[in-house]
């Protein structure tokens, strides 16, 4: 046998080999998230000096990057202990929302302090820095909505400042955003100082918290929204914008229509995904109040620009 020879018959067994190699059952492939994600203390990671905060806290993430849009990075949910917090830290291309659901925390934004009471929220622009600490006696209940101006890109700047001890402002010199049921209105009740208008018990009342204006991401709103017992959200068609949903109390089912149309129970703590393309129906099934917290998060900054001019 030549050399010519024995080169062709190695490079044959190669092949053979390589096909006989890859001509298996493919390896099985991770199976998708969970479309709706509860709170579970128990699978909180325990972190200590985050973005070189004071003492340690435990949060776990319930919704991850590309969730609702390529421009969402997470939904975190977790607790706040006594003299522990998230140190001061600039974001230059991510905005970023501190909401706390109890008590009360010490909010900074640019380096300006306040103490603000929950259920409350307050949000960092890209280009700007934000700290929460909690100055208090008790744990404080904490969520954490981020958004970037890039798909797929985090950033952050830590400052090593903790902000325990730092001065206090009487009142916030910054953008907040409360939760407050007493401020909710059915649709239709429009204006400054409006009367509630007379509505079904079973009509759906909500308040848009934050608009677009306030957010300099694809970041279009905060919605909070209550359905009474033996009430259902209208069918919302999902074109422009997907919304992230946050169950603060209550049970029912929500109803998405996609892909794969499914329904299924919702309860208090529970994080929903719905993306750009699908419906989304949420209905109360008890006799209690179904509270949600709604982030819209647009398609685009086009679909984004519709929103602000009201289209």
């Amino acid at each position: 046998m030549t050399d010519r020879t024995r080169s062709r018959s190695l490079a044959a067994a190669v092949a053979a080999a390589a096909v006989f190699a890859w001509s298996g059952p493919p390896a099985a492939q991770e199976a998708p998230p969970p479309r709706i994600v509860h709170t579970d203390p128990a699978t909180f990671r325990q972190l200590s000096a985050v973005h070189a905060g004071a003492g340690s806290m435990a949060f776990a993430s319930l919704l991850n990057r590309g969730a609702v849009t390529p421009e969402f990075n997470f939904l975190h949910r977790g607790v706040i202990p006594p003299g522990a917090g998230i140190g001061h830290h600039f974001h230059n291309v991510v905005e970023e929302m501190f909401v706390i659901l109890d008590g009360e925390a010490q909010f900074t934004i640019d380096g300006r302090t306040a103490t603000v009471k929950g259920p409350a929220g307050v949000v960092c622009r890209t280009g700007h820095s934000h700290a929460i600490y909690n100055a208090g006696s008790t744990p404080v209940q904490w969520m954490n909505l981020n958004v970037s101006q890039v798909a797929g890109v985090y950033d952050a700047f830590d400052l090593g400042d903790t902000r325990a001890g730092a001065p206090l402002d009487p009142i916030p010199n910054f953008m907040t955003m409360r939760l407050d049921r007493a401020l909710l209105r059915p649709a239709g009740a429009r204006g400054r100082g409006a009367a509630p208008a007379a509505a079904s018990p079973t009509a759906v009342v909500s308040r848009r918290a934050l608009g677009p204006s306030v957010f300099s991401t694809t970041w279009a709103y905060i919605d909070h929204v209550v359905v009474p017992p033996g009430g259902s959200t209208p069918d919302t068609a999902h074109d422009a914008v997907g919304e992230a949903y946050y169950v603060l109390a209550g049970t029912g089912t929500v109803t998405i229509k996609g892909a794969t149309p499914e329904t299924a129970a919702v309860r208090a703590g529970d994080a929903i995904p719905i993306r750009i393309g699908e419906s989304s129906r949420f209905s109360n099934t008890s006799s209690e109040p179904l509270e949600l917290f709604v982030m819209g998060v647009a398609r685009d900054m086009a679909a984004k620009a519709r929103l602000l001019s009201g289209n």
